[in-house]
């Protein structure tokens, strides 16, 4: 029988808050019998969600994380003393986290300060082809019109209204649905309905519907992008991230990582403990079940429930041990999503006006994912993001040396091979030219300038081979390949990208709740009278909040 998380009937009800905040004891030590605590692997996004959730509803959890802090992707690079995102930069759906955090008898204006952008994003072709979106739906039409003519101005507004209808349609019908099937999506939306959202048509070619000119066509095929994948392959139903972003693009003061920060530490005040620098080696399991972790140092925890904020192909992949292996679907790493080369620096930017957000097209935007999917190569003919961490939407605040991110695509192998010199080169040549051609230069140096390639994403997140989304959403079902949170291994759960409903922090953060919510269900018989609450108020969001 289909669980579905309704979120409207919970909307007017009172976040749920313990009556008493539970001071948990200190844990017991390996070798005890241990019936509630809830182990969780991996301080990403989703993890600190689980974390959040199980800890304010008196669970007693204990959070794992092999980094020196948590984050996952929302990491930060220091460089001459400056921290700059170097995972993702934008703040989407706040929804999500103000329900979060409103859950956890707080609110999101308490933990973080937010400061809305008004341009989305500034797009260029060359030195005199720009374009910025807006916020406002009027003043990005505006906008079109004046760059490409009427007819494209029109254009963007039936996108528009599409756009927000399969929203509206998958909303309900998939997102919110912890285990959705294509006969319940017909069955919640309607058979009109569902093929309205045009799962059987590519992005590319919906889009042409919509615009004639290719530099429009290019711009809101980027979309695909948000999940790691490409709009020459993946549904038309991934324009409803343009609805998404519509609602509203916020800037984080301290970046992104502030996110996982304020997350954390709010999970620590609700009694969870956080080990970081702690590698787990293995899943321990017992009487068929999960019942706890080895960590590398040879150390055993025992657990009643043990959630994974990991990528499926590590526990496919024997990372957790054999019988974890055997116990979940097998990660297919040919239908990996989108890795990336990134440059994360301190530079002196001349030239162009960069905004907060720019991306920056080239003229052969097929020969790119080409390149990346077929060829299992680095871009010949990148589309460069830039993200100017010291400017505001307008441009503003940048002085002296300022922190910049530079992302092309890339294809996710790095656990199958490093990319030499000879090949980074050439990419990084055509990406910074690119750059110059539209008018912008930067003055970098080695010494201030980071690179991150697949090989090293593959090293951060083990057996991805770089992927940064999960599996890439390359057909109508592959959103349905995506494992549950709860697994065939009782006392076991999944959280993260690779993990309905999919990838992005708003996505992630929303897969960390249903992991903790089916952990509260399973809650084993032997614990405390188990305790099943109302589902939390569960605003779900498509799509990711890497740009591109």
């Amino acid at each position: 029988m289909e669980v579905s998380i309704n979120i409207d009937s919970a909307v007017n009800r009172k976040p749920h808050r313990p009556e008493h905040p539970t001071a948990h004891a200190a844990f017991n030590p390996p070798g005890l019998s241990v019936t509630d605590r809830v182990i969780v692997i991996g301080a990403g996004i989703a993890g600190l969600a689980a974390a959040l959730d199980l800890s304010t509803r008196g669970r007693e959890v204990l959070v794992l994380e092999r980094a020196a802090t948590p984050g996952g992707k929302l990491r930060q690079i220091v460089i001459d003393g400056r921290p700059i995102d170097a995972g993702p930069t934008v703040f989407t759906m706040k929804r999500v986290f103000e329900e979060l955090f409103a859950d956890a008898g707080t609110s999101l204006e308490a933990q973080l300060t937010l400061r809305p952008t008004e341009i989305l994003a500034r797009h260029a072709w060359s030195a005199t082809e720009r374009l910025d979106l807006f916020a406002d739906i009027g003043r990005s039409t505006e906008a079109i019109g004046t760059f490409a003519g009427r007819a494209a101005a029109h254009g963007f507004r039936q996108f528009t209204v599409r756009a927000r209808k399969m929203f509206e349609t998958l909303e309900p019908s998939f997102i919110r649905n912890p285990r959705p099937t294509p006969i319940s999506m017909v069955t919640t939306a309607g058979p009109l309905r569902m093929l309205q959202v045009s799962p059987f048509a590519s992005l590319w070619s919906a889009l042409g519907q919509h615009f004639r000119d290719p530099r429009l066509r290019q711009l809101f095929a980027r979309y695909s992008t948000y999940s790691g994948a490409s709009p020459f392959q993946c549904p038309a139903t991934l324009m409803l991230i343009a609805h998404v972003e519509q609602d509203g693009v916020w800037m984080v003061d301290g970046g992104m990582h502030r996110v996982a920060q304020a997350i954390a530490a709010l999970a620590t005040s609700k009694g969870a403990e956080f080990r970081y620098n702690t590698h787990v080696a293995g899943i321990l399991t017992s009487g068929g079940r999960a019942s706890g972790v080895r960590l590398e140092s040879g150390e055993e925890i025992a657990a009643s429930q043990v959630i994974v904020n990991a990528d499926l192909g590590a526990l496919s992949g024997g990372l957790f041990g054999p019988e974890i292996a055997r116990a979940v679907p097998r990660a297919n790493p040919v239908g990996r999503s989108l890795s990336a080369v990134t440059w994360t620096m301190l530079a002196e930017a001349r030239g162009f006006p960069l905004s907060r957000h720019t991306v920056f097209f080239g003229n052969a935007y097929e020969s790119e994912f080409t390149d990346i999917f077929r060829h299992q190569r680095l871009p010949r003919a990148p589309t460069v993001y830039v993200c100017a961490q010291d400017r505001d939407d307008a441009g503003l605040g940048a002085a002296g040396p300022e922190r910049l991110l530079c992302l092309v695509n890339a294809p996710a192998i790095g656990d199958r091979r490093r990319f030499e010199p000879s090949e980074i080169d050439p990419c990084e040549t055509s990406a910074f030219q690119l750059l110059e051609r539209c008018g912008l230069t930067l003055d970098r140096t080695p010494a201030n300038t980071v690179l991150t390639t697949p090989a090293e994403w593959n090293a951060l997140f083990p057996a991805t081979g770089g992927a940064l989304y999960g599996p890439a959403l390359h057909s109508w079902n592959s959103s349905f390949q995506r494992p549950p949170a709860k697994l065939g291994l009782p006392g076991l759960f999944l959280a993260g990208g690779s993990a309905h409903p999919g990838p992005g922090v708003p996505m992630a953060t929303l897969s960390g709740r249903m992991a903790a919510h089916a952990a509260m269900l399973a809650r084993p018989s032997s614990s405390s009278r188990p305790t099943s609450p109302s589902p939390s108020r569960l605003a779900a969001t498509p799509g990711g909040t890497w740009m591109r």
